[in-house]
């Protein structure tokens, strides 16, 4: 089992930046993708963006240039650098994690941290 719990979320205008962090425990070490979604009210939750435990990263059109994921797999935490903020960056942001046990993949969640941007 993992727990995952973000941090970092908040008010901002746009054009500024936040980080978010999202701290894993429990069986850390079967841990294999991390990354984030986001869900704005009334849409679906989408794919912010994700690492491997290599490091190796994608990110959806939407952020990319804009935001940056990274790993520091010796504090079991992923973060997300977001930068030059939109308004449409709004929504909640859910830390995302899968690992492997016994060739089972299991997926796992945060409880969300809310990120809103005034235009």
């Amino acid at each position: 089992q993992v727990q995952l719990v973000e941090s970092g979320g908040g008010l901002v205008q746009a054009g500024g930046s936040l980080r978010l962090s999202c701290l894993a425990s429990g069986s850390t070490s079967s841990i294999s993708d991390m990354g984030w979604y986001r869900q704005a009210p009334g849409k679906q939750r989408e794919l912010v963006a994700r690492v491997t435990r290599g490091n190796n990263s994608n990110y959806a059109d939407s952020v990319r240039g804009r935001f940056t994921i990274s790993r520091d797999n010796a504090k079991n935490t992923v973060y997300l650098q977001m930068s030059r903020l939109k308004p449409e960056d709004t929504g909640v942001y859910y830390c995302h994690a899968i690992d492997f046990v016994k060739g089972y993949q299991s997926d796992y969640w945060g409880q969300g941290t809310q990120v809103t941007v005034s235009s």
